[in-house]
């Protein structure tokens, strides 16, 4: 409380002087502490005039634009408490949640992270890897047509293995001693979750690889949602694969067609000694490879039956398509299947900042992961480990491969109303819902890309004409930042990430009554002490009671 009374009393004095002359509510001046710098508050102050709503919310955001939210991961990454140490100042909320407030210096929070990037770098590149990029953040994408090593987890030392067993025993205990009970202790609630993570921390094991793929391959070195290190080991690049070696069938083909197969122009001895003994007096008596023309004609007989066959066992050919595309997601292999199926995962050029940490970008991550190590190691092994899954786990692999060959971009350069078209099909026929995914209207995302018209469309769309008309007068970057607050958990969705056939949601336009209690909200009364300048009071009473309050918080910081 004497902290609170203490900020109020540091508010610029010019605003004080506003908030006695009935200028302003007590919880506009309030906010207005978010921030310590009198000639930002001030400034604030003066966009609030041409701004219809002057909600205490909308003076935090303003005061606070720019800086670096508490939550956001490079503060996570970093730790507010080594921000403070280094010099940096912090923006404080007293009188509400401020989700650990925000940092103001966001050019030290960008040097911080980037030297602790480049340390934690530093012990990853001692591992021996080829190759570090490092970044916050990288795009969605940024292994695209890269191999992945498949390495092994580090096995449990017999410490580790003994400090799991009893941990998995005290958890096994708790949960039977409160099996039947409806609701769990706190204490016994707290104690499971401290469990539960200590148990998953021994799940996820690092990985070892081999040395010598180790000294081909790279790593991206970057920070996850949550703010801790996320490190991607073993992405090997097309350029430092080795060179792939001929099929041995073809090598042994190759033998025994004698001095004509080598490519050194060097005669075989044994070639040579063969060619000094008497030949059979009869051609056919003797046993020659098959020739290359005949070969590719027998084959072509081998290929239609094959082709005839399988199309008439179509959960073999299901079988067949699978194993081909998960060479091509999991493996890079594509010789190793005699179906000439192809898949492409186009990488996106154009993207906005955040899409890789997106909620369907995480999921489908962690998706890909999950079936990575569900797959064998060796691609030889892999036909034969999906013979042995059952039906639904063979159709889920199938679904997760063939998604991720999905296009549904718009390019201008590259025009497929087609294919665009399918699209929609596709998205009526799974039921996306954007909104539900997790895309929200934001000044960066939308509001603040397009035109005042269109804004004023969403809003109007969304809440209904009469707010889109309360912010027609704003400029745009007022006006989108107020849209944003408008649009916020309507569900709103602009035309290209809307469900064909699915309704919008109509807006609710308010009744009588509550227009009335609006325009009485937010009426702009004119003092003569302003000299008739917009005044931020909305009632007279409440800007008295406030009045009486700010004195006495005065006199008591005093």
């Amino acid at each position: 409380m004497v902290k609170q009374r203490l900020k109020l009393a540091s508010v610029s004095p010019a605003l004080l002087d506003i908030y006695a002359e009935d200028g302003m509510t007590l919880d506009q001046l309030m906010a207005f502490t978010v921030s310590g710098d009198h000639e930002r508050q001030e400034q604030v102050f003066e966009r609030l005039k041409a701004s219809y709503d002057k909600q205490p919310y909308v003076i935090r955001r303003m005061l606070t634009e720019g800086a670096v939210r508490a939550s956001d991961k490079r503060a996570e990454f970093i730790g507010v408490d080594a921000y403070i140490e280094a010099g940096g100042t912090m923006l404080r909320d007293l009188f509400q949640g401020d989700d650990g407030g925000w940092l103001q210096d966001v050019a030290l929070v960008d040097e911080m992270v980037a030297a602790k990037l480049k340390a934690e770098s530093e012990a990853v590149a001692a591992e021996g890897w080829k190759w570090i990029e490092v970044a916050p953040d990288f795009a969605y994408g940024h292994t695209f047509g890269l191999r992945q090593l498949r390495g092994e987890p580090v096995p449990l030392t017999a410490e580790e293995q003994s400090t799991r067993d009893a941990l998995q025993t005290e958890y096994d205990r708790l949960v039977a001693e409160h099996e039947d009970a409806d609701e769990l202790p706190d204490d016994v609630d707290e104690r499971l979750g401290e469990l539960e993570t200590a148990l998953e921390a021994f799940a996820e094991r690092p990985l070892s690889f081999d040395p010598d793929e180790i000294g081909r391959a790279g790593a991206f070195v970057s920070i996850a949602p949550d703010g801790r290190l996320r490190v991607e080991r073993g992405y090997v690049r097309p350029e430092d694969e080795r060179p792939v070696g001929k099929d041995p069938e073809e090598d042994d083909r190759g033998q025994g067609s004698g001095a004509e197969s080598r490519n050194d122009g060097e005669e075989d001895p044994e070639t040579e000694a063969d060619a000094s003994a008497p030949e059979p007096e009869d051609e056919d008596e003797r046993l020659s490879p098959i020739s290359d023309r005949l070969m590719t004609e027998l084959t072509a007989h081998r290929t239609l039956g094959l082709r005839h066959a399988l199309g008439e066992q179509p959960q073999i050919a299901f079988h067949a398509a699978l194993h081909a595309l998960t060479l091509k997601v999991f493996y890079h292999y594509g010789s190793d299947s005699c179906l000439e199926l192809d898949l492409k995962s186009v990488s996106f050029g154009t993207q906005a900042p955040g899409l890789n940490d997106s909620a369907s970008a995480v999921a489908i991550r962690v998706r890909h992961e999950t079936w990575a190590k569900a797959l064998p190691k060796d691609s030889a092994d892999l036909w034969d480990a999906l013979q042995e899954w059952d039906g639904d786990s063979q159709a889920m692999l199938f679904a997760h491969v063939v998604s991720l060959s999905v296009n549904a971009v718009h390019e201008a350069w590259h025009r497929r109303p087609r294919a665009l078209a399918h699209a929609d099909q596709l998205v009526q026929a799974v039921g996306l819902d954007m909104a539900a995914a997790g895309w929200r209207p934001t000044v960066d995302t939308f509001l603040g890309r397009v035109t005042k018209a269109r804004i004023l469309q969403a809003v109007a769309e969304a809440k209904g004409q009469r707010d889109a008309d309360r912010i027609e007068h704003l400029k745009k970057v007022e006006m989108a930042e107020q849209a944003e607050a408008l649009l916020a958990e309507t569900g709103w969705l602009p035309e290209p990430l809307r469900t064909p056939g699915r309704d919008v949601p109509e807006a609710v336009e308010p009744d009588a009554t509550d227009l009335v209690e609006a325009g009485t909200d937010t009426t702009v009364e004119e003092t003569a002490a302003d000299g008739g300048e917009t005044a931020m009071v909305e009632d007279e009473d409440m800007a008295e009671d406030d009045s009486v309050a700010l004195e006495r918080l005065a006199t008591a910081a005093e």
